[in-house]
Parts: C-alpha cells; structure tokens; sequence
C-alpha cells in the first residue's frame, strides 16, 4: 500500500483536527474542512461563535501544506503534516492559532530579534479497570525524579522515547514527576514556529503510543482533584542579527538580565490576568492555579525560583532565558506561545515598568498582592478586559476563544470529580 498523507491542523480547543489523503496529495498541497469547525465543542455541541460562520451557510476553510514540512509518521505507511489555515479569499484566518504564532514571530523579527522556545509538558497516566472505567495507572514505586520500572512498569514511556527518537522529535528530558502516575517530557530549544509544531505532534503521538499500550495519557491540568496539577511551561529567548542570545548578560548576581529581559518580564507582569484566559483555558486549570501550588498563580518574578510565574534562568550566557510557568497543556498551543511572545513583546515595546522581584518562598510567604483569577469564568473576563493583549494576539481569535469559554463554564458548572475529568480527558 501507497503512503497515506495525515493532514491536521490545531484547532480552537486545542484538539488535532484533520485527514487522511492518498499518496498523490505528498507534496506542496491543501485541503478544505469546514470553517464551522471553530463553533465545535468538547461535547459537540454547535455553537453560532464568532468567525465561525455556523449561521453563515457553514462556508470552507482551506488548510494548506509545504511539502517540506511532511516528515514520517508513527504510523506503519503514512506521512504527517500540519498546515494553515486560509478562508476562502485565500487570506490568513484569523481564527488560526499557527497563524497567530506566525504574527507574533514576524513581530519579534520586525525588531531584529527571532524567539527561540523550549516547552516542558507534564502529564498523567491512566488505565481501564475491568469494568471499563478510567482509574490511576499503578506505579507503586515512583517518586519524583523517578526512572524505570518502579516509575513505569510497563515501560510506556520508553515506547514514546524510542518513537520519538525515530522520527526525530528532539527530547531533553523524561522524568517521573512528584504526583504519580505523572509524567514530564521536555523538548529541546528550537524556532518559535518549529518548536510548537513539534510540541503539537509530540502531544499526539505520546497519546497515541500510549493508548496502544492500554494507557490513556492526559495533558490536561488537573485530572486528580487530591495531586498536583500539570503544566505547561513555556522556555524562550530570542537569537539577535548574529545568531547570538539576546537574553545574554555578563551581569553576576541572581538574577543577572539585561534591559531585553526586564522588558519581557515587565510584560508578563502587566498581562498576568488577561493572559490566564488564554493559556490556561479550561475549568481544571483554576484547580492547578491556586496559591502555594508552584503553578503561575500569583503575578510575580525572580530568579532561581519555582515558586513565581516567571523564572528567570539561572544559567546565562548562550542559555540565558526566561520560563513563564502560567500555561497548561489544555490550552492549543500555537495561541499560548502567541500570547506568552506578544505580552513580552509589548512589555519592551511600551516600557512598562517592572515590579520588584520576589522575596517570599511562595509558600508561607509571598510579596505579590494580586493573582490570577480562581475560576475560569474570573479569566475569560480578565482577558475581554485587555484590549491590548487581545489586539496584539489577534482579536477575532480572542472573540472566539472567550464565547467558547464562556459556554464551557456552563457545561462543567455541575461537574465534579470524575464527571468532570472525563469531559475533558479524551481529547486532552
């Protein structure tokens, strides 16, 4: 049999979204889906949101592939792609969250800068009991830290290393995290639009690899009401003109940074509560970000600490960055880079004044006054406030992002516990 191409595309909720096209299609190409795709929700409930023309006659949208993005898939005679997305004027739609990511790095380049980004994902493990429903995946000897069958005992993980490896995923990092059964991959540094793509795929494939293995693998923020939450921490820093760090300072001390790194944090200081709505997106993420939880709650930032939502590395020189630690994984990816890359860019472009740093361990004790919301609907309005985040990710996809939101508070309002989980759990 011919290889089949796997086209897909990330959609409004995060969630891959595509098709399986002949072999004749590998190559520079595109192929149309319906626009209405971004009124979909988890449940499948159609909803009349904005830019989604669900009312509109269901009009296409064109998703359009480089053939020298098509790389080998994890599965036996395929090839897999992810593309962009184009309305039928053949213009960028702007609901697209790739798009989006594709604005804030020509942003960043206009100023002579190209953001770098490495992303660490943490995530759980769960398994089906005889009766069919989801319970924990035992892993009896994992502690944090954690490596080898004590961790995982039936080596799923080494299934998704050894895949990963094969198709040229480039991870740094697999770990047993704090809360068993969780789990944290990180991939290495790489261009913003690179780096995301990879992250996308990664997330799926994990999942997939996974699943074959009886094991259904969540990245979404809270799955376990009693453990800690997982998130997604998003790493950057920019190569200047000469390919060099920008973020690089001779500066000695803790934190050592330079006027490039105050600007970026100053900014994320400044959108800490419209950023929340978008990087942290579904009800479970206000499970995760809570005081003392080590998660990006609070509105602050310091050197080696893990305890504040942006960290700044300890390491400088040529791997001098910045971590924000806000995000989770429900959130689709491309649209929380987007908004991460554009709150820092408008912290250096506005001269937004940069608060002190830190002092507290962010445990018993804490300067920061103000936090983020404590629910996803506190969010949603937070970002509708910030006109000049939602502008500079794109406001239509802003629109979007907060009807739908909005709708799944209602959804989840009466979930609890497993309901809850497992409205998300097969998608995230």
């Amino acid at each position: 049999m011919k290889d089949r191409l796997r086209v897909l595309f990330c959609d409004h909720l995060g969630l891959p979204r595509g098709k399986y096209l002949p072999a004749s299609k590998i190559g520079d190409g595109a192929s149309r889906f319906a626009r209405p795709t971004f009124g979909v929700h988890f449940d499948k409930d159609l909803l009349d949101a904005p830019g989604a023309m669900m009312m509109e006659g269901l009009p296409d949208m064109e998703c359009r592939y480089r053939g020298e993005d098509i790389r080998e898939s994890w599965d036996i005679g395929q090839k897999i792609v992810v593309g962009d997305l184009y309305d039928t004027d053949g213009e960028a739609l702007t609901l697209c969250g790739r798009q989006a990511l594709k604005r804030a790095i020509a942003d960043w380049q206009s100023m002579g800068l190209t953001p770098k980004i490495g992303i660490e994902l943490e995530c759980f493990a769960f398994v089906s009991d005889e009766t069919g429903k989801l319970r924990p995946y035992d892993t009896p000897g994992a502690t944090v830290y954690g490596t080898g069958p004590f961790a995982d005992p039936i080596r799923f993980t080494e299934a998704i290393w050894e895949t990963a490896e094969e198709l040229g995923f480039s991870l740094d990092m697999l770990t047993a995290e704090y809360d068993a059964p969780q789990f944290e991959f990180t991939l290495t540094f790489d261009d913003a639009l690179k780096a995301v793509d990879d992250i996308f795929l990664f997330k799926l494939m994990a999942r997939e690899v996974a699943l074959e293995h009886g094991v259904v693998l969540t990245f979404m923020p809270k799955p376990i009401d009693e453990a800690g939450g997982s998130g997604m921490h998003i790493n950057f820093s920019f190569n200047d003109a000469d390919g060099n760090n920008a973020l690089a300072t001779d500066q000695s001390g803790n934190p050592g940074m330079n006027d490039l790194a105050k600007g970026c944090v100053a900014g994320l200081m400044h959108h800490h509560n419209g950023l929340a709505g978008l990087i942290a997106p579904t009800t479970p993420s206000y499970k995760r970000l809570q005081p003392a939880s080590l998660s990006g709650y609070w509105q602050n930032w310091a050197g080696d600490h893990r305890g504040v939502t942006t960290r700044v590395s300890s390491e400088g020189g040529k791997k001098a960055r910045l971590e924000h630690r806000m995000a989770d994984a429900s959130s689709n990816p491309y649209t929380a880079v987007a908004a991460v890359l554009q709150a820092a860019r408008l912290g250096v472009a506005n001269g937004y004044a940069l608060p002190a740093m830190e002092t507290g361990d962010c445990m018993a004790t804490v300067d920061a006054k103000t936090g983020c919301a404590t629910d996803l609907a506190g969010a949603i309005n937070d970002l509708e406030g910030d006109t000049v985040l939602s502008a500079a990710v794109g406001q239509e996809l802003v629109d979007n992002h907060i009807f739908m939101r909005r709708e799944e508070v209602g959804k989840t309002a009466d979930l609890e516990g497993d309901a809850l989980r497992d409205f998300y759990i097969y998608n995230l």
